[in-house]
C-alpha cells in the first residue's frame, strides 16, 4: 500500500539568477516591449523547429479522411435516435450543434460514436471535454493529427492553430465533444467556429439554449441491453446466457453498467446468474439508488469492486488505479508510475488493469481511464476494501509526489515545454479534486513550477490561481520563514509584478526581503535576490528614487561578496544601468550598460544569450537617448546573432525584431517598422499565441502606429 504521507520531495528552487531588464526603444503604447519579457531570456535556451510549423494548418490537411472516431463493436439498437440525428444535420449552410443528453451511462457516447462513424466528412475528431483543459488539450490534439510538426509547440498554440482550421474549413468536419459537464467549456471554441458540425453528449439536460438542440437519451430497451449483453458475453465463444435478462434489468438497461457487467463475465468465466449472486452478496445503499433512477456511478461502484478483487492478486494494481484517478483522465504519462515499484511489477499491474478494460494502455506509451472509474476510485467506502479513506489519502499525495520526480526545474527552457504541456493539465486535475487543505509540500512545489510554465507563456491569471495556492500550502505545511515557502512568497511577487500588479508585488517583495534577512542574513544570495527583486518592482512601478538606491547598494553587495565578473554582479549591474535608463538618467546608464557589455563579452563570450541582452538594453538606451544612429545598427547586428545562435522563432529572437522595428519607426522609416511589426505578429501568435505578453505588445505597438499615421508616405 502507498503510505499516506510519502517522503518529502526536492523543494522549490529560487533561479539561480535575478531579473534583467530590458524595454523596447522608440514606440512603446500600453508600456514597453522588453520590459514584460526580459526578465525570462537569461534562464532561455536555443531551440529549433521544423519548418512545417512556419505556416497556418495547410486547406488539405487530413488528406484523404481523417478521424479518431472510437470503434463501436457490439453496438445494438438505438435507430430511431441514430435516424433522428441524422436528419438533425442535414440542412447546409448553417452551424450545427446537438447536444445528446441523459443519465450518466446510458450510452451517450455510444450513440455519437455510432453516428459519427458512417458520417462522410473528410475529418471526423473526437475530443474528450469534461473540463475546459480538456477541451484545449483535445483540440491541440487535432493540430497535431493535421500537421506533426506542430507538437513541439505550446498546447496554446496548437489549440489556436486548430480553431484557426475549423473555421476556416467548415465544410471538412465534424467534431464529437463528449461528456460536456458545462456549456462554458465549450463556449469558447463554439463562439469562433462559423460552420461545421458539432455533436455534443452531455449529462446536462439545461443550459444549452444559446448553442445547441437538445436531445434526450433514455437508456436501453429491455431486448437491445440483453443484445448488448450477449454479444459481450459470447465474442469469444459461445456462453451460457442463462441469467442475462435478470442482470439487465438489475442494472437498469443503462449501457455503461450492461457493458461492464458483460465484460466482466468474459473476462473472468463468471456466469450472469452467479453475477448476479455477488451483487446481492453486496446489497450496497448504491443499489436502491439505480432501481430508483438508474444512476450509473453506483452501478459501476459495484463492477469496480468486483473487478479489483479479481485483479487484486496482482501486486500493485489497486495503488496503480488509485493514483491514476487524481490525474487528467487521458494521457496520463507512463513513467509516473515508475517510484510504486520495478518495472516488471508496474507493467503487470497497468497489464491486468488493461485487460478488466479499468485503464487504457495507449499506443503512444500514455495510460487513459474511464472517469467514472476515477471518480469511484477517488471515493472512501468503509465497506469496500479497495476503496479505505487511508489508500486513497496515501494515492493522492504519491500522486502529487510523483508528479513532482518528473517535473523539469527550468519553465523558461524551451526544450522543457513539451513535458511541461503534458504535466500542467494533470497538476489541474490533482488539485481541483480535493480541497486545498489537502495540499502537501510536493502539490506546492508542482503548482509553483507549473505556474512559472503558465507565466512564460502568457496564462497570468491561471498562473497567480496556482502559485497563491503553493504559498498557502508552503505556509502551513513549513511555516511562514521556511525558504521554500519564501522561495514561494518571492515567485508569487513576481508574477504579480508581470501581471501589472505593482502594489501587491511591492508588498510581497518588501515582506520577503524582510524576511529573508532576518532568517538567511544580509549577504545571503537569496537575500541579494529578493533586494534585486524589490528593486526591479519598485522600477516598474515608476519609483525610481526607491529602485535606484535600493539597485546600488546591490550592486555593491555582489561586486564585493562575489567580484565584479561574477553572473550575478552582471545582472545587477544591468538592472542599475536599466534603473538609470528608465528615469531618464542617460548619463550614467549608457557607461554602465557599456562596461556591462564588454564585461560579458569577455567572460561569457559574443555569443552569449546574456551577451545578446546586455547588447539590446544598450541600444535600448542609445535610442532612449535619441542616438538611433547608435541604437539602430546594434538592434541589427543583436537580431541577426540571436536568429543564428538561437532560431529565428525564438522568443529572444522576436523580441530583438519588435525593438528593431520600434527603432525603424522612431527613426521616421514607417514602411521598414510596418513591415517588421506585422511579421513580428504573425509569429508571435504562431509560437506564443495571441494572448503572451510579447504578442500583445507587437500588436499595440503596430495598432498605435497605424493611429498616429500622419499621412506620411512609407519609406
Amino acid at each position: 500500500m502507498i503510505g499516506k504521507r510519502p517522503t518529502e520531495p526536492r523543494q522549490p528552487t529560487q533561479p539561480t539568477q535575478p531579473t534583467q531588464h530590458g524595454t523596447n526603444g522608440g514606440i512603446a503604447a500600453g508600456g514597453n516591449v522588453s520590459n514584460s519579457v526580459a526578465q525570462h531570456v537569461e534562464a532561455q535556451q536555443a531551440f529549433f523547429l521544423p519548418p512545417d510549423t512556419h505556416g497556418p494548418i495547410p486547406a488539405e490537411a487530413g488528406g484523404t479522411g481523417m478521424s479518431n472516431i472510437p470503434a463501436t463493436e457490439g453496438f445494438v439498437g438505438r435507430t430511431p435516435e441514430l435516424a433522428a440525428l441524422e436528419e438533425a444535420f442535414t440542412a447546409p449552410g448553417e452551424v450545427f450543434v446537438q447536444a445528446v443528453h441523459g443519465l450518466g451511462g446510458v450510452g451517450k457516447s455510444a450513440l455519437a460514436a455510432e453516428w459519427a462513424a458512417g458520417r462522410h466528412e473528410l475529418v471526423r475528431w473526437w475530443i474528450t471535454a469534461d473540463t475546459a483543459p480538456a477541451v484545449e488539450a483535445g483540440v491541440a490534439a487535432l493540430a497535431r493529427a493535421l500537421q506533426p510538426g506542430l507538437a513541439g509547440l505550446p498546447a496554446e498554440v496548437q489549440t489556436e492553430r486548430a480553431t484557426r482550421w475549423l473555421a476556416d474549413h467548415p465544410d471538412r468536419w465534424l467534431l464529437v465533444l463528449d461528456n460536456v459537464e458545462d456549456p462554458a467549456h465549450i463556449r469558447p471554441l463554439l463562439d469562433r467556429v462559423p460552420g461545421g458540425r458539432v455533436l455534443v453528449t452531455t449529462p446536462l439536460a439545461s443550459g444549452w439554449h444559446r448553442h445547441a438542440t437538445v436531445v434526450r437519451l433514455g437508456v436501453l430497451a429491455p431486448a437491445d441491453a440483453v443484445e448488448l449483453f450477449t454479444r459481450i458475453l459470447t465474442q469469444h465463444g459461445p456462453r451460457d446466457g442463462t441469467g442475462a435478462e435478470a442482470v439487465c434489468a438489475e442494472l437498469g438497461h443503462l449501457a455503461l453498467a450492461v457493458e461492464q457487467a458483460a465484460a466482466y463475465c468474459a473476462e473472468t468465466g463468471v456466469g450472469p446468474t452467479e453475477y448476479l449472486e455477488q451483487l446481492a452478496a453486496w446489497p450496497a445503499t448504491m443499489y436502491a439508488a439505480t432501481a430508483e433512477g438508474g444512476d450509473s456511478a453506483r452501478t459501476a461502484a459495484r463492477i469496480w469492486r468486483l473487478t479489483l478483487d479479481r485483479v487484486a492478486a496482482t501486486p500493485l494494481a489497486g495503488d496503480v488505479l488509485r493514483v491514476l484517478a487524481w490525474y487528467a483522465p487521458d494521457r496520463i504519462p507512463r513513467d509516473l508510475l515508475a517510484p510504486l515499484g520495478t518495472p516488471p511489477e508496474v507493467n503487470a499491474a497497468i497489464g491486468k488493469l488493461a485487460a478488466y478494460s479499468m485503464i487504457t494502455a495507449n499506443r503512444d506509451g500514455t495510460l487513459s481511464v474511464h472517469r467514472l472509474v476515477q471518480a469511484l476510485a477517488r471515493t472512501p467506502d468503509p465497506e469496500d476494501p479497495h476503496r479505505q479513506a487511508d489508500d486513497i489519502d496515501g494515492a493522492r499525495d504519491a500522486a502529487a509526489a510523483f508528479l513532482v520526480n518528473v517535473c523539469p526545474i527550468d519553465p523558461d527552457d524551451p526544450t522543457n515545454w513539451p513535458r511541461f504541456q503534458t504535466l500542467t493539465p494533470h497538476v489541474g486535475a490533482l488539485v481541483s479534486h480535493h480541497p486545498s487543505d489537502h495540499d502537501t509540500v510536493a502539490t506546492a512545489y508542482i503548482l509553483d513550477r507549473t505556474a512559472a510554465y503558465m507565466l512564460g507563456q502568457g496564462s497570468l491569471d491561471r498562473a497567480l490561481t496556482r502559485l497563491r495556492r503553493a504559498l498557502a500550502a508552503q505556509e502551513r505545511e513549513q511555516g511562514q520563514d521556511h525558504p521554500s515557502t519564501l522561495t514561494s512568497r518571492s515567485n508569487l511577487a513576481s508574477a504579480y509584478r508581470s501581471a501589472g500588479d505593482f502594489a501587491r508585488a511591492i508588498s510581497l517583495h518588501e515582506e520577503t526581503l524582510t524576511a529573508r534577512e532576518r532568517v538567511l542574513g544580509h549577504d545571503h544570495h537569496d537575500t541579494l535576490n529578493s533586494r534585486n527583486n524589490l528593486a526591479s518592482a519598485y522600477d516598474a512601478a515608476g519609483q525610481f528614487a526607491r529602485a535606484i538606491p535600493l539597485h546600488e547598494e546591490t550592486l555593491t553587495t555582489c561586486e564585493q561578496l562575489l567580484g565584479h565578473d561574477h553572473p550575478h554582479t552582471l545582472i545587477s549591474r544591468n538592472n542599475l544601468a536599466s534603473a538609470y535608463r528608465s528615469a531618464g538618467d542617460f548619463a550614467r546608464a549608457i557607461p554602465l550598460h557599456e562596461t556591462n557589455l564588454a564585461t560579458r563579452e569577455r567572460v561569457l563570450g559574443l555569443d552569449h544569450p546574456h551577451t545578446f541582452v546586455s547588447r539590446n538594453n544598450l541600444a535600448i538606451a542609445y535610442a532612449s537617448a535619441g542616438h538611433l544612429d547608435r541604437a539602430i545598427p546594434l538592434y541589427e547586428e543583436t537580431l541577426t546573432a540571436r536568429e543564428r545562435v538561437l532560431g529565428h522563432d525564438h522568443p529572444d529572437t522576436l523580441l530583438s525584431r519588435s525593438n528593431l522595428a520600434s527603432a525603424y519607426l522612431s527613426a521616421g522609416h514607417r514602411g521598414r517598422a510596418a513591415s517588421l511589426y506585422e511579421a513580428t505578429l504573425s509569429t508571435c501568435e504562431r509560437i506564443l499565441g495571441r494572448e503572451h505578453p510579447l504578442t500583445v505588445q507587437v500588436l499595440e505597438n503596430l495598432q498605435f502606429m497605424r493611429e498616429t499615421a500622419d499621412g506620411q508616405q512609407p519609406s
